[in-house]
């Protein structure tokens, strides 16, 4: 598929109301756990797509968009959500629908044109890209976040699945 900024908007308006439903009342067993030693739980996405509203997509494509000679991305810390420990989850995803209903109103008010997706930034690790490559990442993003909340919320029963581990995918990852 080439990139639409109408079908990514339609998975980007989404996401929140997708994750708000994934999660809200589960217990904090399911929210709370994690694959492991550094990876995150549901909740720890969460936090983190909250980070990335505020310090990477949007501030990212106004710097493609600007009339700046210097389009220099500011380097992203993946881990820049750890400061959400104290705050609710229910909390976290009323701000995360707030802040990316803010987002996807100001996108539009762009009323981007096909010569501003061609526009190009400087990534820090990967040099030029266009606002197209980076309006495509925000969207596969937010696949992957949900996914990734799926597969760790399945992996607490790996176990007890028993025999059928065979059969389910997500388990096997």
């Amino acid at each position: 598929m080439n990139f639409d900024l109408q079908k990514s908007i339609e998975i980007l308006e989404r996401t929140p109301g997708t994750i708000s439903t994934m999660l809200s009342g589960l217990s904090e067993e399911w929210t709370t756990a994690n694959e492991g030693p550094g990876t995150w739980s549901p909740y720890d996405v969460v936090a983190h797509l909250i980070h990335c509203e505020e310090s990477d997509w949007v501030p990212r494509m106004n710097i493609i968009l600007s009339n700046s000679t210097d389009k220099k991305f500011n380097p992203f810390d993946p881990g820049g959500h750890e400061h959400f420990t104290r705050t609710s989850l229910n909390e976290l995803l009323a701000q995360f629908g707030t802040m990316r209903a803010q987002n996807i109103e100001y996108l539009q008010s762009k009323e981007l044109t096909e010569s501003h997706l061609q526009l190009k930034g400087i990534h820090p690790a990967f040099g030029e890209v266009t606002l197209s490559q980076l309006l495509s990442c925000w969207t596969a993003h937010d696949l992957n976040h949900i996914s990734q909340i799926a597969r760790v919320m399945a992996k607490q029963y790996k176990e007890e699945v028993g025999p059928w581990v065979e059969y389910l995918r997500i388990l096997k990852s």
